[in-house]
């Protein structure tokens, strides 16, 4: 593979397009860019990747246009992601790579789809996104001739499939991608660019509906020690900037931390190429002992004051219903489903198909498909 334009300066512990295991299927490619710059761009055109600009993060999509949302949310984990990857030296187009696919085959409603989907599949190989996302690049997007999927390298599905949960994939998918070991360490970095992402743009978005006030925050060490840092140096600050000052700055000691740690931990363990890494085969990237206690304390804040706010749950019970309903339908009137999904029967079984379908809709095609099936008066 031709890595003529990938950086010179990359860290020997980095993953490199010259090096990788390849793809699964042979392609003649019109081009020679790097294999992950090209895996990145894949992953930006595809299907899956447009339906997250309508899929919930906290707020679903009607309730305001301010709010973050699947698609919003995966680039925010591609900056935070590049940025720790410069600073490492390592490869900052896996990186961005693995940040924009990571969240492909999350459901609509955020995180109550998931748990649905995943109680309706009991049985029948269960539901988790981080699967799923794999699902959708290996075999659900159909743009190429010859084969489905992306066809994405070894090392970009290697990070989804290791995503947050590196040991729990099935045996059967799991036993191409060096099973028992860690990620690399790109993989790695997602984890924390997408919990450093979710954590601050939550904190924004939950004052922005209300759900969470300023004072509320006070309670949390982490939040108050920046906030108070913000404020000495801008004594007259307003609230809103205040609020979008203190977001930056905690962003930037997240990541800041990271790549201490990291670099702490590269040397202490002598980690100095992928072969090293594999050998001791032990998380490298995390915070440090004391930002990781003070993280798990904003956590738990936002937990229990904005993600089971009374408000959140009541479209928690919502979407609960809508899917479970969807799938219970097409379950037993399987020719609601559109005919590719149809074809797909026979192959993945219908509870498997079924589910694919739910987990591709938006929010918005959801609740326009749950009216055009149970209101009576709903053009079909």
């Amino acid at each position: 593979m031709n890595d003529s334009t990938e950086r010179s300066d990359l860290a020997g512990y980095a993953c490199t397009s010259k090096a990788s295991r390849g793809r699964k299927h042979p392609e003649e490619l019109r081009d020679n860019r790097p294999a992950f710059e090209r895996d990145r761009d894949r992953i930006i055109h595809c299907a899956a990747f447009r339906r997250l600009e309508y899929k919930t993060q906290v707020f679903v999509n009607h309730e305001g246009d301010y709010y973050r949302t699947r698609l919003t949310h995966s680039l925010e984990v591609a900056q935070i992601g590049r940025a720790i990857a410069r600073k490492l030296h390592l490869n900052e187009e896996l990186t961005e790579a693995l940040a924009l696919s990571h969240d492909l085959g999350h459901t609509p409603f955020g995180h109550t789809g998931e748990e649905v989907l995943n109680r309706l599949m009991q049985g029948y190989g269960g539901f988790e996104h981080n699967m799923q996302s794999f699902r959708v690049v290996d075999e659900l997007e159909e743009r190429y001739p010859g084969f489905n999927g992306l066809n994405l390298t070894w090392e970009v599905r290697e990070g989804i499939i290791k995503h947050a949960t590196p040991y729990d994939a099935a045996s059967e998918v799991m036993a191409e991608f060096l099973p028992g070991t860690v990620a690399s360490i790109e993989g790695q970095i997602i984890n924390y660019a997408d919990e450093i992402a979710y954590n601050n743009h939550d904190i924004d978005d939950g004052l922005k509906s209300g759900y969470i006030t300023l004072e509320m925050l006070e309670q949390v060490e982490l939040w108050r020690d920046v906030c108070s840092g913000v404020r000495r140096k801008y004594p007259s600050i307003d609230d809103k900037r205040l609020v979008y000052q203190t977001v930056s700055a905690l962003i930037g000691l997240l990541i800041s931390d990271i790549c201490t740690t990291t670099s702490d931990n590269l040397e202490k363990f002598g980690v100095t190429s992928l072969d090293d890494l594999r050998r001791t085969n032990r998380a490298i990237v995390h915070f440090n002992e004391e930002i990781t206690g003070r993280n798990l304390a904003l956590k738990r804040f936002l937990f229990q004051n904005l993600y089971r706010h009374h408000k959140v749950d009541k479209m928690r019970v919502k979407a609960d219903i809508f899917i479970t309903r969807l799938f219970e339908t097409y379950l037993r009137y399987p020719n609601l489903l559109p005919p590719k999904y149809r074809t797909r029967v026979e192959r993945f079984g219908l509870e498997r198909v079924v589910c694919d379908y739910i987990a591709g809709m938006t929010d918005r095609f959801a609740l326009d498909e749950y009216k055009r099936l149970f209101e009576p008066y709903e053009r079909v």
